[in-house]
């Protein structure tokens, strides 16, 4: 099953990427890779969660706003490429969570994408992975994640078939004409 079918399965709504906060674009794609941006759970320029994980949140709570942004990051994906069908693993990603101090459960926060990327593409979705923690976020969001993905080869569209061009002179003649 693919990644679409799956997702619908699931019952997702996947959102269109907002306009950025920044000078950057949801994702750029380098040859089989797309490098998606950093995603939080921001919708319309709004943040739906905001706090310290550890003060403000809980680690659950925490996991639940982690696997929102995991669906954000899918949305921006299916955006720049027009399907989720044309990934083919996840790769790498990079889970920040905006801790309180002495919070150390980042790893259990960021489970919340991994568990999802895991549901949406099944052992392709499991990836290598950062769980850090950040002294803060950007607009007192509580978690952000950014993603490598590897997109499946496209099929290349076929050649012409030429028909083969017949030499009027061999190669051998044309050399010892040259050199007369």
């Amino acid at each position: 099953m693919g990644a679409e079918a799956r997702i619908k399965e699931l019952g997702i709504t996947l959102p269109t990427p907002g306009k950025p906060v920044g000078n950057y674009v949801p994702g750029v794609r380098v040859g089989n890779l797309l490098f998606l941006s950093g995603h939080g759970p921001v919708r319309d320029g709004v943040p739906k969660a905001r706090g310290k994980v550890g003060r403000d949140l809980s680690t659950q709570e925490a996991y639940e706003v982690a696997r929102e942004v995991g669906i954000a990051l899918l949305g921006s994906a299916r955006y720049v490429l027009g399907s989720l069908d044309k990934i083919k693993r996840v790769v790498k990603v990079l889970g920040m969570v905006n801790s309180a101090e002495g919070f150390g459960e980042q790893p259990k926060v960021i489970n919340g994408f991994s568990d999802l990327m895991i549901e949406v593409f099944g052992e392709n979705g499991r990836h290598a992975r950062s769980a850090v923690g950040m002294a803060e976020l950007p607009m007192g969001i509580p978690v952000e994640v950014e993603m490598i993905v590897e997109l499946a080869p496209e099929a290349a569209p076929r050649a012409a078939a030429r028909p083969a061009r017949a030499s009027k002179t061999r190669p051998s003649a044309r050399r010892s004409k040259r050199h007369r």
